[in-house]
């Protein structure tokens, strides 16, 4: 949603030729090259917060049990039996005991991933169930979500984002919880979702009722190159809803200037994060094809607020459902024509400064700088 950053310095910028958004082998690279190597957001804290609380998770493609054990460690095992392959758990949700049994033949493992018992493998020659525990993915926390890595060796989370690390500690966003929640099943490339995030240059014309609350051309971008990429908008009353206004306070550890103000990042690969002064709103990307991406779009409140007997999140919940519904009715129309034969790249705004430096930082991982 922000806005003015120079696109280049000497030479005009251009979109991505249209078979980055829907071609089937940039799809499996991207899957390969990002989604299995970088750090990509899997959900909240809060999802899995007591011991044996799990719930699957997909990334690249692969399904992952993601639970805490009885210490409060968190893990991401993949959902792969280490004897012939079953699936470990079916069910999205759920809540295990101290052990995840496979349905196959009953090997049995404990919650850190360690092989417990192997029914009639002491038979087997140089068998030791300490051998063959759940292969796992790297995991972190920051700020109440929940990343998972499938590299062998990923960089570590702090490093990786360090420029994020403490950066929104106002908002306090490990503190809040999940108020409400929409899926959006969008038939529209996860890049162009990002880059109608990244800009309103489109806002006047698309988001009426945006503008009426957040002037499209006051945005000013902190984050500008890189994996992660934005800056705030103001804001002309107390809240982004229709009317403006909420009967919610502000979260409490903001100063005056961050009260009129929301801030909206697009932490690469898949997390959409916007800060608003009385709750956090987060889109999640999941791509499932070149031509489709489910989007979890969250909304997070305080939880003293969320205590309230009058707490009712409606007013936020309302404005960003129809906002959303009108960016998503323009991927799926740019979705068409990048897809078109006719389509060449077309020349980036100024106001589109963010989308170009994205595409930077999407090539440079693909390995097509």
């Amino acid at each position: 949603m922000t806005t003015f950053v120079r696109a280049s310095l000497d030479r005009p910028a251009y979109t991505l030729p249209g078979y980055y958004f829907s071609a089937t082998d940039i799809f499996i690279r991207e899957q390969d090259r990002i989604f299995a190597r970088t750090w990509v957001c899997v959900g909240r804290s809060e999802d899995v917060a007591t011991a044996g609380a799990y719930c699957l998770i997909e990334v690249a493609g692969e399904s992952l049990i993601l639970l805490r054990d009885q210490t409060g460690q968190l893990h991401a095992h993949y959902n792969v039996c280490r004897h012939r392959g079953a699936r470990l758990c079916t069910e999205l949700q759920g809540q295990l005991s101290e052990t995840i049994v496979c349905p196959y033949h009953a090997w049995t493992y404990r919650l850190d991933g360690t092989l417990a018992t192997a029914r009639y493998m002491q038979d087997a020659p140089g068998f030791r169930c300490e051998d063959w525990p759940l292969l796992s993915a790297a995991v972190a926390e920051w700020d109440g979500f929940v990343f998972v890595s499938l590299a062998e060796q990923p960089v570590a989370f702090e490093r990786a984002f360090a420029p994020l690390i403490g950066k929104f500690q106002a908002w306090d966003p490990g503190r809040l919880r999940c108020g409400a929640q929409i899926v959006y099943e969008v038939a529209a490339n996860w890049k162009l979702i990002i880059a109608n995030y990244s800009e309103c240059y489109h806002c006047p014309l698309i988001h009426p009722e945006l503008v009426a609350v957040s002037p499209w051309q006051s945005g000013r971008n902190d984050l500008t190159s890189g994996p992660f990429l934005g800056g705030y908008m103001d804001l002309k009353h107390e809240s982004m809803t229709l009317d403006g206004h909420t009967r919610r306070s502000p979260l409490p550890g903001l100063n005056a200037e961050d009260r009129r103000r929301v801030y909206y990042y697009a932490i690469f690969p898949n997390l959409l994060l916007s800060l608003h002064p009385d709750y956090v709103m987060a889109h999640r990307l999941i791509p499932r094809r070149p031509d489709a991406t489910t989007i979890v779009c969250s909304w997070y409140f305080a939880p003293e607020v969320m205590a309230l007997p009058d707490f009712d999140p409606s007013d936020a919940v309302e404005f960003w459902d129809h906002t959303n519904r009108q960016d998503w009715r323009v991927c799926e129309l740019s979705q068409q024509g990048v897809s078109s034969r006719a389509y060449r790249p077309g020349p980036y705004a100024q106001s589109e400064g963010l989308l170009w430096q994205f595409d930077q930082e999407y090539l440079r991982v693909m390995g097509e700088e």
